[in-house]
């Protein structure tokens, strides 16, 4: 048996650094946007290359954190899909399903645009996982998938229901603004549910919720909700209190993944048997070497270093 199997993408991310002169951010409708000249050619100052995709982030962390782990996701037959594959038999992760016919989902990364980045992405064969089988596991963790992997994804979760699996999941903007009716087949019922702020707002179609709010109103559908708000912290509540971790300044290097890392973190410390404040310290333990790195694999810890840094840190978590 698998102490944790998860489910979602694969893809190869490409990591973009310009500093041309081309490149400009406006503001455009209250927001900020990347602008480049149409038919210019503008010039790479670097360009790093990893593996991403929130199925095999997770399954990487679960795996460097001692947990057996499996990942249940789809790539495409030729080369990007071998090189994903033969790094997670690197990770001692073990992939549930065979390459098919078609491309693996591509991420195309700009960074270094004040301090955040853009993305890019090519879903691929991502999309197109049809087979709800798993091995025996203790926990599932679901991500964020769409089209056929989604119906794929909720049947998923009502096999793991009958078994007795606990079950993580960590939505995406594509998922959360469809709504909580639409996610209620993955949603009710669920041991752990681990969003954004932004999400979490889209998901209750409140967008001036605060974080109280919010925590509030998931807690009748999930067990534990957990909400992110970047420099302002984690929060999350079992129904009773709300508690919050308020993390120390980190200098950020990258933020890709740091959402995986946070998200693996929090489910290892329950996995573990550790209480909300202790999975907080731990989520934000893993997200502090994620982000502190290019690549979303790139930071992520043992448990030992998780745990040493969530002691050395000495971050404080308090009540609402």
């Amino acid at each position: 048996m698998y102490d944790i199997v998860t489910v979602g993408s694969a893809t190869i991310d490409i990591f973009v650094k310009t500093h041309s002169s081309a490149k400009q951010i406006l503001t455009h409708a209250s927001e900020r946007d990347i602008c480049l000249p149409i038919g210019a050619k503008v010039l790479v100052d670097d360009i790093h290359i990893f593996t991403g995709g929130g199925g095999t982030n997770t399954a990487v962390a679960f795996s460097r954190m001692g947990f057996k782990t499996a990942w249940h996701g789809v790539v495409g037959s030729v080369e990007n899909g071998k090189t994903i594959l033969a790094e997670l038999k690197k990770e001692k992760v073990t992939p549930v399903t065979k390459p098919t016919k078609g491309r693996t989902g591509l991420s195309v990364i700009l960074v270094g645009l004040e301090h955040d980045r853009t993305v890019l992405t090519y879903k691929g064969v991502n999309d197109k996982l049809t087979d709800s089988h798993f091995p025996a596991t203790k926990w599932l963790y679901c991500c964020s998938m769409l089209g056929k992997s989604w119906n794929t994804l909720v049947q998923t979760c009502f096999h793991a229901r009958r078994q007795g699996t606990k079950i993580a999941f960590n939505p995406s903007m594509y998922l959360a603004k469809q709504g909580v009716v639409k996610l209620a087949p993955v949603l009710y019922g669920l041991d752990v549910l681990l969003l954004n702020k932004q999400e979490a707002q889209a998901l209750l179609k409140k967008p001036h919720g605060t974080i109280k709010e919010l925590l509030r109103a998931l807690s009748a559908i999930v067990h534990i909700p957990v909400i992110t708000d970047g420099a302002n912290g984690s929060f999350a509540t079992e129904g009773e209190f709300i508690f919050a971790l308020k993390p120390k300044h980190i200098n950020v290097v990258e933020s890709t993944g740091a959402g995986d890392a946070f998200a693996s973190g929090f489910v290892a410390g329950q996995m573990l048997g550790k209480n909300i404040i202790e999975s907080l310290k731990m989520g934000q333990a893993e997200a502090a070497g994620v982000l502190g790195n290019i690549g979303a694999k790139t930071g992520l810890r043992s448990r030992t270093q998780i745990v040493t840094s969530a002691k050395r840190e000495k971050v404080t978590v308090t009540k609402l």
